[in-house]
Formats: C-alpha cells, sequence, structure tokens
C-alpha cells in the first residue's frame, strides 16, 4: 500500500513578544538635579549685585574700583539670566515640588528673594552697568526689571502673609528672620525706583514714580513693624535660633538699611520731581529718618554677630543662610554712604567702608561655599531625613 508523503512543515521561530504600551512603569521626573531648587537661590544675585552697587558708592579713589564693580553686576546679572531659567524648568518639570515650596512655611517667604534680585541687578544696571552697556540700555533693563519686580514683590507681600494666616501653622517658637522676606521686597523697589525719576518727562510722571516709591516705603516700614516684636520675642521666650538659622538674624538689617537708602535715594530725586518745599522736607527726612535706623541696626549688627559667633563655636555649618551676610550689609553700607554725602561726617564715610569690607568678605566666603557646594552636589540634593530617636534635651544656654 502506498501512503502519501506528508510535506514537511518548517517551524519558524517564535517573534519575541513586544513590550507592552498598556501599563508603563513609573516615569522618572526629568532634570532631577533641579527639583530641590527653591526659590532661595536668588539669594547670590541678590548679594552679588549689591557689592557692586555699595563698592560703586564709596567715597575712596581706587585706580579701577568702578570696573571692578561693573565686572561684579555683570556676573550678577548673568547668573540671574541663569537662575531665572532653571527656575522656569524647575516648575515646567517640577510642578508638585514648586507648589510644595509655596505652601511650605520655611520656603514660601524666599519668594520675596526673586523680586529683590530683580530690582538689585536692575538698580547696578543705572549705577554701574552703564558703563558697558550705555545710558539708554541701561533705563531699558532697570525699567522692565523694576516693573517686574516690583509686581512680583508686592505679590509676595500679600500672597505669603495670606498664606501664613490661611494655610500655614506658625507657632510662636517657629518664627525666624525669613518671615521679613516678602515684608522687604516693597522697600527695595522703593529704595531703587527713585534711580529711574530723572529718566521720566517731568511733571505727572516724576511725581507718580516719586510718591508711589515713598508709599512703598510706607508699606514695608509698617509692615516690618509688625514682625520684628513676634521676632524679639521669640528670641528672648525661646532662646537661640537653631545653628543653621543663625546666619538669618542678619535678614533684620535689610528693612533698616534698605529704609535709610531709600531716604537717601528720595531725597535725591526729589528736587527734579516735585516743589521746593517738599524736596527740601525730603532731603531733611533722609538725615532724621537715617541717623537713628543707622544707630539701631549698628546695634542688631552686633547682636547677630555675637550669636553667629556662638554658633560657629558650636558647630554650624555652611548652608545657602550664609548669603544672609551680604544683601542685608550691603544696604547698611549704602545707607551709610548715602548719610556721608548728605551730611558731610567723616565719621559716615569710615562707616561705609568698614560695611563695605564686611560685604566683601562675606560674600567670597559664601560664594566660595556656593561654588564648592555646586560641584560636589551637594547644596542641590534634597534634604536630609530627620534622625530617628529623638535628641537629647540642652539647656537653653548651651
Amino acid at each position: 500500500m502506498v501512503t502519501a508523503v506528508r510535506p514537511v512543515r518548517t517551524v519558524r521561530p517564535a517573534r519575541p513578544p513586544r513590550p507592552s504600551t498598556a501599563h508603563p512603569g513609573p516615569r522618572l521626573p526629568a532634570l532631577p538635579v533641579l527639583r530641590h531648587l527653591g526659590p532661595q537661590w536668588y539669594a547670590p544675585v541678590m548679594g552679588t549685585a549689591i557689592v557692586a552697587s555699595a563698592g560703586a558708592g564709596l567715597p575712596l579713589d581706587v585706580p579701577g574700583l568702578r570696573t571692578a564693580c561693573a565686572t561684579v553686576w555683570a556676573l550678577a546679572l548673568l547668573v540671574l539670566v541663569a537662575l531665572l531659567g532653571a527656575r522656569a524648568l524647575h516648575w515646567a518639570h517640577h510642578r508638585d515640588q514648586a507648589r510644595a515650596h509655596l505652601l511650605d512655611p520655611a520656603v514660601a517667604p524666599f519668594y520675596g528673594c526673586l523680586s529683590m534680585a530683580l530690582l538689585a541687578v536692575g538698580g547696578g544696571a543705572l549705577v554701574v552697568g552703564r558703563d558697558w552697556i550705555g545710558v539708554r540700555a541701561a533705563v531699558a533693563l532697570d525699567a522692565v526689571l523694576f516693573g517686574a519686580g516690583t509686581l512680583v514683590g508686592l505679590a509676595a507681600a500679600v500672597v505669603v502673609p495670606s498664606l501664613m494666616v490661611v494655610r500655614h501653622r506658625i507657632e510662636p517658637g517657629q518664627v525666624t528672620p525669613v518671615l521679613l522676606l516678602p515684608l522687604v521686597a516693597p522697600m527695595v523697589s522703593a529704595a531703587l525706583g527713585p534711580l529711574l525719576v530723572p529718566h521720566l518727562p517731568p511733571g505727572q510722571a516724576r511725581q507718580t514714580l516719586l510718591f508711589g516709591c515713598l508709599a512703598l516705603f510706607g508699606l514695608s516700614l509698617l509692615a516690618t513693624l509688625l514682625v520684628l516684636p513676634l521676632l524679639f520675642g521669640r528670641l528672648v521666650t525661646a532662646g537661640p535660633l537653631p545653628l543653621a538659622l543663625t546666619p538669618s538674624l542678619f535678614l533684620v538689617l535689610g528693612p533698616l538699611g534698605q529704609s535709610t537708602t531709600a531716604a537717601g535715594n528720595l531725597a535725591d530725586a526729589a528736587p527734579g520731581a516735585v516743589p521746593a518745599p517738599y524736596a527740601h522736607g525730603f532731603t531733611a527726612f533722609a538725615v532724621l529718618y537715617g541717623v537713628p535706623v543707622m544707630g539701631f541696626a549698628l546695634l542688631w549688627l552686633a547682636l547677630a554677630a555675637a550669636m553667629v559667633a556662638r554658633a560657629r563655636r558650636r558647630g554650624m555649618g555652611f548652608s545657602m543662610a550664609w548669603w544672609a551676610f551680604t544683601f542685608p550689609v550691603g544696604t547698611c553700607a549704602t545707607g551709610a554712604e548715602g548719610l556721608a554725602r548728605r551730611t558731610g561726617l567723616v565719621a559716615f564715610d569710615v562707616l561705609a567702608v568698614v560695611l563695605s569690607a564686611l560685604l566683601i568678605a562675606a560674600w567670597v566666603t559664601a560664594a566660595a561655599h556656593t561654588a564648592r557646594g555646586l560641584v560636589s552636589g551637594e547644596l542641590l540634593a534634597g534634604p536630609r531625613p530627620a534622625p530617628a530617636g529623638p535628641r537629647p534635651a540642652t539647656a537653653r544656654t548651651r
């Protein structure tokens, strides 16, 4: 019997299964290095810009000083541009973290630093930047940064205190000088806005800007006077701040020095904007207000320096809070420079030089540590977990 021969079937190798896209795994966040880039990073811009402005007003005839100040201002401008781009990427790729910063009572006040960084760089453009970019470009740049910085500062001065009342829960022992940051921003506008007054048409435009800056002066000053008693009461009743926060005591110098600077700049701009009686009043106010406030600023500087020395002996390490040694001290230096020009007293010249020397030393120290922390990645790392066990109780005075 003949049987049919069946054709041999060739077995094809099985195709590898295609990866399923129905349920993708968790995606890693883009640009993880920027996840913890908070608004406190605008503090180096402020500290760098104030070095340029304070140095340009020194009563010293040092060859190359103005060129050095212009170089520092250019550095502040470059850092500001880079930081604005990095923060935009932070909001785009880490929106959850950005919102968490805004709802964190320890971080939200730093949104005032954005305003002050814009204002400080803009003001520096008219003080020293014009040597490199020209007066017209300096005026245009300052106008843009002043407008943006003032709007951001007013928003921070309203939104952050509102969040403190509605969302944040701050105990009396948690009050720190950081709460001053959104309230000081309008004072920076009051101090740097008068630089634009001479570049406006005479009449309503100049008067509006001058009196608008005076209103910002009052807004910030009265708001600061509400917070300072809370801060001093916390220090007296709860003892020194934690080691890492001790440098923030220098933030109190910000509204003191900046208001003295603002009073002086308003007096400088008044003669071309308002009638003579008001101009004379601005001039008298600059001295009668600035001198006593500068006296209190020196008292607070001594107190804050003593607290920092104590914290340093107890192991205070570097943090971004060290930038508090720069901008507030710089505002006191510019305030002393204005008082020296207005009174003719050599004592204020000496004070301005001493404060500027402290400012430069603080800036070099903070900048060096910041650069080292950026290279190592430590400053952009996430917060460290809290210790597992409770810390041993210690006396307040230890």
